[in-house]
């Protein structure tokens, strides 16, 4: 492909390309104007849209009429036709000749050629080669590579962008969720503070009114205590002159009484030494006596030791001659008590002076015991 060609074959290709060129140029003129007069261009597409929308008709009839049905499986199919007959007019709205884009389109690309034929036409003419050709394809082989990458990325970014836009739906849902449940709650955070609101009013009426009478009741019952204590000073004044008088009274009557038990204390002291001197007199009195009663009384200890000792000693005789004459009665009885058992056993069994005198025996005695125990 790279080899040079020979002048034949430059020179029909160059009329080719020529050629090209100037239809394509001519197109360039004529084109977008001539089209878009045509009522026949315009009423074809007319038909294919009006075609269309008739489809997309009857696939909401028939989504309706199996939403009326109620079964899954024609619902489903419905919503397959709805989604193909959308599908259909999409791309014959897209693929429209008389569409703003398809005419730029076709406007490029037609430039695009007529370019890459004049430059193969120069190149063929100075060095009967196309190389330029074959770059002009390698390159648009590379720029659509990179409208491929550039569609990739857009399909990818569209993804991305319809996923952040459901999860922004969710958030926005969630939010809006959020802020109903907010609005609740401060609807009822403001119900309840109108309800304490309306509860402090009560409560700061009954307290003014409850501090109000307590205020009342201290002031009757401070005034009824003054009272009570005005008439208390009264009476405590009253007796205060009473006791006052009753004081004075009392010191008078202590002092007549003090006079007199001066007098009398005199008289008690007299008297008091008198009978203390008459007293001592009988205490050393009663020591004489009691001097001398003490002497009396060791003696008659004495004696009275002396016989006591002579009564001891006649108990203990007349003790031991009890109890010799209750031994002396004990073995009288048992000597008695002992021949009458000893004459007993020799009467018993025949001993001594009671012993019994043995007689024979004669024949007629044993004949007639014999008789009587043959009887």
């Amino acid at each position: 492909m790279s080899a040079q060609l020979t002048g034949a074959d430059i020179l029909r290709v160059s009329t080719v390309l020529q050629a090209c060129a100037d239809q394509l140029a001519v197109l360039g003129h004529i084109m977008p104007d001539t089209y878009r007069r045509r009522p026949e261009a315009e009423m074809r597409v007319e038909v294919d849209i009006g075609v269309v929308m008739e489809q997309q008709k009857a696939a909401e009839h028939h989504l309706k009429a199996a939403r009326g049905q109620a079964e899954t499986a024609d619902l489903s199919e419905a919503v397959q036709e709805l989604h193909r007959s959308q599908r259909e007019l999409n791309r014959t709205l897209e693929e429209s000749p008389l569409s703003q884009d398809n005419l730029a389109k076709l406007q490029r690309d037609r430039q695009f050629v007529a370019e890459v034929i004049m430059d193969v036409l120069a190149e063929l003419q100075e060095k009967s080669t196309f190389h330029s050709l074959l770059q002009a394809a390698e390159e648009e082989k590379k720029r659509k590579a990179r409208l491929q990458d550039i569609i990739i990325r857009e399909e990818e970014g569209c993804l991305r962008t319809k996923a952040l836009q459901r999860q922004l739906a969710d958030i926005q849902k969630e939010k809006t969720q959020e802020l109903q449940r907010r609005e609740e709650w401060t609807a009822h955070l403001k119900d309840q503070l109108q309800e304490l609101k309306e509860r402090t009013s009560l409560k700061k009426k009954y307290v003014k009114s409850s501090a109000e009478l307590l205020v009342y009741e201290g002031r009757k019952l401070y005034t009824q205590k003054e009272n009570e204590m005005e008439d208390e000073i009264r009476l405590l004044k009253e007796k205060l002159d009473e006791e006052t008088r009753v004081h004075m009274e009392m010191v008078s009557f202590l002092k007549d009484n003090q006079t007199s038990l001066g007098e009398k204390l005199e008289y008690w002291m007299e008297r008091y030494e008198k009978d203390t001197e008459d007293k001592q007199q009988e205490l050393n009195t009663l020591k004489i006596n009691k001097t001398n009663n003490l002497a009396q009384l060791q003696d008659l200890a004495k004696k009275y030791r002396e016989r006591e000792q002579v009564i001891i000693e006649d108990r203990l005789e007349k003790e031991n001659l009890r109890k010799q004459l209750e031994k002396d009665l004990l073995e009288r009885d048992a000597a008695t008590k002992i021949q009458s058992w000893w004459r007993g056993s020799l009467v018993r069994k025949g001993l001594g002076a009671y012993k019994k005198s043995k007689k024979p025996k004669t024949k007629e005695g044993k004949k007639g015991k014999a008789k009587g125990k043959k009887k």
